[in-house]
């Protein structure tokens, strides 16, 4: 278990991102006991937020409902969005399609400042044929993609405040992100 939080915080520092403390001394758990990681069933048994409830209100409702009971209010919700700014969504895992940002192994506040300088429209072709996955949103390019769960720090007051403050201050991003970040990674261990 350790080795699994020791590489997450080491690579947030290489792209970019914050220093986040590391505290060793988590025990692995047997291969019996753990549980697998496919996105449909970690989804379905409510250990991953599901990036759409069918409705704004309802995917704002659902983000709190997931992070509210591991200890984490609204602020904290928004800034460990923030961790969309790396990576992508491959359609054989999650069934949505694309990365987030135009440098997905970069560390940064584009996230945050894409979701409000870019016209996000719901995806209907991919490679010029019908979209058939989940609901998503892209650019005017098709390169980049949203989440409605992504979308919905825009539209819901109080996650909004927040998202405007790190789409302007990537240090701030950086700072709330780092404590978030370690409370994420020692929730039940420290």
């Amino acid at each position: 278990a350790d080795l699994w939080v020791f590489a997450a915080v080491v690579a947030i520092e290489e792209m970019g991102g914050p220093k986040v403390p590391f505290t060793p001394g988590r025990t692995d758990k047997p291969a019996a006991v753990t549980p697998t990681w496919t996105v449909k069933e970690h989804a379905e048994n409510g250990r991953l937020p599901s990036p759409d409830m069918g409705s704004e209100e309802a995917t704002a409702a659902h983000l709190r409902n997931i992070f509210n009971r591991m200890g984490f209010n609204d602020q904290e919700i928004v800034v460990l969005s923030g961790a969309h700014a790396l990576g992508r969504c491959h359609t054989f895992s999650s069934g949505h399609w694309g990365p987030w940002t135009n440098a997905p192994t970069t560390m940064s506040n584009e996230y945050f400042r894409l979701l409000f300088e870019v016209d996000w429209k719901e995806k209907k072709t991919h490679e010029g044929k019908p979209w058939t996955g989940p609901r998503q949103f892209e650019n005017p390019t098709g390169d980049l993609m949203m989440l409605p769960s992504d979308l919905v720090l825009t539209k819901d007051p109080s996650f909004r405040q927040y998202a405007e403050v790190y789409a302007k201050d990537e240090e701030k991003f950086w700072q709330d992100f780092g404590k978030a970040f370690e409370k994420l990674v020692n929730l039940g261990f420290a």
